[in-house]
Order: C-alpha cells, then structure tokens, then sequence
C-alpha cells in the first residue's frame, strides 16, 4: 500500500492509458496482426540490481545494430510474466539481426535501483533504454528530461503531455480479460468466481480486473446466469491485493481465502505471486486458474493441468516494434496503443477440456470486440 500511495500522484497523467484499458479506440496503434505473444526461455544472464551484464559473453557491441537495454521491474527477468515477456522483445530482435547480441538487462530489487538502472545504461551508451512497468514512470521521466537526445520505452505508462524521446506502450486489456471472464463464468461450476491484483496500478493491474467483471456480467446477462465475482469491484474501483509482485505465498493465501468462498476460477494479476494461485487450484484439483501477460501454457507447463486459458499482453510485440523503429531511423516519442483488433492483447489456448460450445461462444465476442458491435465497457452501467 505504501508503494501504491507513493505513486498516486502519478494517476492524473492516465487518461491515455485509462482509455487503452477500454474498447480499444482511438488513439495511434502499432502492433503486428496476427502476433501471438508468448514468452519462450530465453538465455538468461545471472544479473543484480546495478550491475551490467552480457546476454553473449564476449560480445562486443557493434555499431550497426541496436543496443537495446531493459530495466525490470522488481518482479525479476524470471517472472514467467511482465519482464521477461518484454525481454522476449529483445531478444526476437536479436534473432531477427536488428539488435546487438549485447543487448541486456537490470533487475530492481527495490524501487531504489530503477534510477540507477537506468543510468548504468545511459553510462553504457545504449540506443534504446526499455523500462518495464508504471511504477518505472517517474525514474523514466526524469532520465528522459535529462538526457533528451537518448531514446526510452516505457511498458505500461502514457505520459501527458507526452514526452518526445519517450515511447509509452498501453493495451487494451479491458477486452482481453473480458474474454477470460465469459469464459470463467461459463465454466464456474459454483457460480463463484475471483480476481485479485498484486498492487493497485491503474490499468497495469486493474484494467485486467474491471475486464475480468465485465465479462462475467456479460455471460450472466447472455445465458441468464447469477454468477458472483470476488476480489473486485469496477465501479468503486476498491479490491483484493497482495501488495507486491514477487511472493507466492501470498497468492496462495488469497485464493485460499476466495476458495473457502466458493470461488473455483481465479484470476492473478500479480506476475509471479500468481504462481501461488495455481500451486494451489492444482493440490485443490477443483480450481481454475487464468494466467497474465504471457501464455501460461508455454511459461508455466506444469500447471497446465489447472489452467483455463491466459490473458496476453503483447509486451515482446511493443519491445521488438520499438527496436525495429530505432533500427530503421523512425522512432518517435509518444503513446502507441495496442489493440485486441491487431491482436495487441486476446486470450491464449482455452483447455482443451473446456467444451466446444463455450470456446466458439468466446471466438464470437472476441469478433464482436474487434468489429465494435460488443462494448466491454457497456458492462459498466451493468454493476
């Protein structure tokens, strides 16, 4: 709580990203149709807060490729998550020979080291400095001003007024989790289900939530239903939160708490902490679990038996698209909003257990989404 109070002033320069948590229009778009955005393992360098380290030992950074150079969050490159689907964007541009094989990271251990971070790269003449989450926004901006000529990337934040060496990257989550929560709602079989958050970010973690309830209502409202969402309410905006990113136990204990409820599908948006959730719906044998930003399939395949589907942010969509823009001479600051009609945001793989009706029934509010004929956000005036 106390970090989310520190940040709160921040809140006021959100209308952006506020906006990219909807319906996903208006405002600029960049993303790649059809992009799938999931997290592979990737070479990982061992890396503290500070220090900067090689993905390829020995190499040397050469002149004609982009030095890209990321700077997590405290969830860690490891996340199965936020970071490390981000770092995935890097390291696709290495493969695709427009980034240097230099390119790297630094983790935050606390909120101390994001300015650090971020002038260890500055020292270290990166072309491209990625900071990966809204509480970076500050540290970012203020590296930004000072350095006007360096090129940022910022996850998760939109600044106002924009910031022209910056490039904020939003999504459209609202839709994606909309799609999740039909889909939760059509497999509850206790007609309970749950969200929580790690800390309360405005649209980095919420919007994922407000979606999630959206869509619940909109299955209870299409198939006459009365299933009830716990941990969340859009319209006070007032919800569960474990308080940070990185302890497991703490979403284990929260989704006991939801389960002695009668919750049997949970929602984590909370990077690793979500891990917690599906250690339990797999000992429990009875509970679902809906993963974030990467696939959870792909990024977690031994609780696949537990999960229902994934919500995807295409973070390595954004990362790889603002390199490439680096690469070719045409990066601008600004807000890019990546949209669920461009496969910016969506859902992953739907168990193959869930039946077949349900996941054509989902296909066809995800075209309803894209096509404007379906409004996530009309759900609102549902509560």
């Amino acid at each position: 709580m106390k970090r989310y109070l520190r940040y709160l002033g921040l809140i006021a320069v959100l209308a952006l990203v506020l906006a990219a948590c909807g319906d996903g229009e208006g405002g600029d778009t960049t993303t790649t149709a059809g992009a799938e955005p999931t997290t592979t393992a990737a070479e990982e360098p061992t890396t503290t807060a500070g220090e900067a380290t090689t993905t390829t030992a020995g190499e040397e950074p050469s002149g004609d490729l982009v030095l890209a150079c990321q700077v997590t969050d405290t969830g860690g490159i490891d996340d199965k998550s936020f970071n490390q689907t981000a770092f995935k964007g890097i390291t696709d541009a290495v493969d695709a020979g427009i980034a240097d094989p230099a390119s790297d990271y630094l983790e935050s251990q606390a909120e101390t080291d994001y300015g650090p971070n971020i002038q260890s790269w500055l020292d270290e003449g990166c072309d491209l400095i990625i900071t990966v989450g809204f509480l970076l926004g500050t540290a970012t901006q203020e590296a930004a001003a000072a350095n006007p000529d360096q090129a940022f990337e910022i996850i998760d934040f939109a600044y106002d007024p924009e910031i022209p060496n910056v490039r904020g990257a939003v999504f459209g989550t609202t839709d994606a989790a909309f799609l999740a929560g039909y889909l939760a709602a059509g497999v509850s079989q206790t007609g309970v289900v749950a969200t929580y958050g790690g800390i309360q970010i405005p649209c980095g973690v919420t919007c994922f939530m407000d979606g999630f309830v959206y869509g619940v209502r909109y299955y209870n409202q299409e198939n006459g239903a009365d299933v009830q969402v716990l941990g969340w309410n859009p319209e006070t905006q007032e919800g569960a939160f474990t308080g940070d990113f990185e302890n497991a136990d703490n979403g284990r204990n929260l989704t006991q708490s939801f389960v002695d409820e009668g919750a049997d599908v949970i929602l984590p948006v909370a990077g690793p902490v979500g891990v917690g959730s599906a250690a339990l719906a797999q000992e429990l044998g009875n509970v679902w679990v809906i993963g974030v930003d990467a696939d959870w399939f792909e990024t977690l395949p031994e609780y696949s038996d537990v999960i229902l589907t994934s919500v995807l942010k295409g973070l390595d969509v954004a990362v790889f698209d603002t390199i490439q823009d680096v690469a070719e001479g045409t990066f601008e600051g600004g807000t890019r909003l990546y949209t669920i009609a461009e496969d910016g945001v969506g859902i992953g793989p739907i168990n193959e257990t869930v039946d077949a009706e349900l996941q054509a029934q989902v296909e066809a509010i995800r075209d309803g989404l894209v096509d404007g004929s379906i409004v996530a956000a009309d759900m609102a005036e549902a509560g």
